[in-house]
This record gives structure tokens, sequence and C-alpha cells, in this order.
């Protein structure tokens, strides 16, 4: 980093700092670390959902316990005849993992926001 720390705060050059300026770059870094967080939680938690047993490439083979493995019903078969069905591919259940969390946490991070602005309106 050229200049050293305060450069980053400086704005006019004349030795005073920009409150304002600080404030948003800390706004920032806040935004930054919590999309870091956000990515590397996401990250594990689907890779240990849809990778069950590591190996030297991602085939069926190497994932008997993945969700989406199941049973489905054979198309003009009595009720009571089922076959397994296969279990999505380890790349497309991390998609749909990834895909599903970032849902959740938009739909939380909306109520969040919105309950905060509601409480911010009652002070």
């Amino acid at each position: 980093m050229e200049g050293g720390f305060g450069s980053d705060f400086g704005g006019s050059g004349s030795g005073k700092l920009d409150p304002g300026l600080i404030m948003e770059q800390v706004k920032v870094q806040i935004a930054v670390a919590n999309a870091q967080e956000l990515l590397q939680r996401m990250t594990d938690k689907c890779f240990r959902k849809c990778i069950g047993k590591p190996g030297g490439s991602l085939d069926n083979s190497e994932q008997p316990g993945r969700p989406g493995a199941g049973v489905r019903a054979v198309p003009g078969a009595a009720k009571s005849r089922a076959e397994p069905c296969a279990p999505p591919l380890p790349q497309k259940c991390i998609a749909m993992c990834m895909d599903r969390y970032m849902d959740a946490w938009n739909t939380v991070s909306r109520a969040y926001n919105s309950r905060l602005q509601r409480e911010r309106a009652n002070m």
C-alpha cells in the first residue's frame, strides 16, 4: 500500500481526515468481509452436503449418500412398484445448494432490514 494508512482516508491532503469518507470506507470493508464470510459458509455447507466422499473425481460412484437420491414411481406401473432414481450430479447438487442458500440469505436479509427500518421509525 503506497503512502501508508493515512493516504486512504486523507481526502484533500491537508492532513485533516474526512469522517464521511472514513465511514464509507469502513462500510465497504464490512460489506466485503460479510460477502467473504457468506461465500465461505455457503461453500462449506454445500460441499459437506453434496460431496459425501471426496476422491479423484466427482462422479456418481463416489457419492452414495448424496441428497436427491430416492425412489421415483415407474410410469404406468402400480403404485407399489418403484425404482431408485439417480441422485443429481455433485456439480448440480452444489449449484442447487448454493442457489437455495442465496435465496434463503436474501429472504432473511430483507426481513432483517425491514425490521430494522420499522424499529428505527418507532424511535
